[in-house]
């Protein structure tokens, strides 16, 4: 069989994007943010991110495939995003996914969204060795994942009881002053300062709840000290040291990811370590996770940038994946699922 050509559409927050990916390589990458007109509210809000992808969806589709110089019927399957997400964002894409593969007469695959990120990585680093471990680090997600089988057979091995590491940097962004998304901001203020100036909490690494939970994550508390800490200073009039803190709230969150994630390795004797999600853009934890990695003898695979962030690539090498597995196309009237857990891989 030639390699399996797929159009990804992902559209679960507010990123519109479709592209296009014939086996390991990626031929076309269309992104469309609605981010600067959340950015005055503080964050996400769905029903204008829902008309933004109404109004983007075919310039998206149509500039994916004419970058790929290709039409509707040179594809073999058609991937979506079907969840997580929010619902109204989910229902825009999965709908008009489903229009084009019932006019084109083409198999359609709702896919998870999160183990996108993860199978986004092999069109840099090429296919998964066995039994890799994936650390997903997002806005709303922070997990580790067994993969025995791509995509057949992941596992969950860790996920965040409160806080993901986004929300938390977001929230203490908010308190700084920062405008919405707060994750940038905290990492180039962050590059600047000293990581050991605070005294930042390592969430759920300490005493029984961390070793009751040695893979799981938390970082409601991490939050919390340092909102704590900013308006004690605030309080006894002090100027706030904006860099150190960042500093510091990086390094700790970083510090944490990284060694959750070396110990998972080392209890599913893997030496690959897969990472992706938005938050893997963050500076501190690409430099934490690398240097973890080369002292625990783990190749540590973190995609471009570009691919960190929502994107249809992320979906379309799901979906070729699913394709050459001889997994089964999704029903054509598969709904979506806001809250889809991480152990499907996709809808039936």
């Amino acid at each position: 069989m030639s390699e399996p050509v797929v159009l990804g559409i992902e559209s679960t927050c507010d990123e519109t994007a479709a592209a296009i990916v014939r086996g390991r390589e990626l031929l076309s990458n269309v992104v469309a943010s609605s981010m600067e007109e959340h950015a005055r509210y503080g964050g996400v809000i769905p029903e204008i991110a829902s008309r933004a992808h109404a109004e983007a969806f075919v310039p998206c589709v149509s500039k994916a495939l004419a970058d790929a110089n290709m039409t509707l019927a040179d594809v073999d399957a058609i991937a979506v995003s079907a969840g997580p997400g929010l619902a109204g964002c989910l229902a825009v894409g999965v709908s008009g996914a489903k229009a084009l593969a019932w006019a084109a007469n083409k198999p359609i695959y709702g896919i998870n969204h999160v183990i996108g990120h993860i199978a986004v990585t092999q069109l840099q680093f090429g296919p998964f060795p066995k039994d890799t471990l994936a650390l997903i680090v997002s806005g709303g997600h922070t997990s580790l994942l067994h993969v025995e089988d791509m995509p057949r057979k992941i596992d969950v091995v860790g996920t965040t009881l409160d806080d993901a590491a986004g929300e938390c940097f977001d929230k203490v962004a908010r308190l700084l002053g920062f405008p919405y998304p707060g994750g940038p901001h905290i990492d180039r203020h962050g590059q600047n300062g000293d990581p050991h100036a605070i005294k930042v909490p390592m969430g759920l690494t300490q005493g029984k709840a961390g070793a009751a939970h040695p893979y799981d994550f938390s970082f409601s508390g991490v939050k919390t000290a340092v909102a704590r800490w900013v308006e004690s200073e605030q309080a006894a009039g002090h100027e706030i040291p904006v860099d150190d803190v960042c500093a510091s709230l990086a390094d700790s969150v970083a510090t944490v990811l990284a060694r959750k994630a070396m110990r998972g390795c080392r209890q599913y004797d893997s030496n690959t370590l897969i990472v992706g999600g938005g938050f893997s853009a963050n500076s501190q934890l690409r430099a934490k996770l690398l240097e973890f990695g080369e002292n625990y003898g783990v190749d540590v695979r973190i995609p471009q940038i570009k691919l960190c962030t929502d994107n249809g690539a992320m979906v379309a090498m799901l979906g070729v994946n699913l394709v050459e597995a001889g997994v089964a196309p999704s029903a054509p009237d598969f709904p979506i699922d806001s809250a889809m857990p991480l152990t499907k891989v996709s809808m039936r």
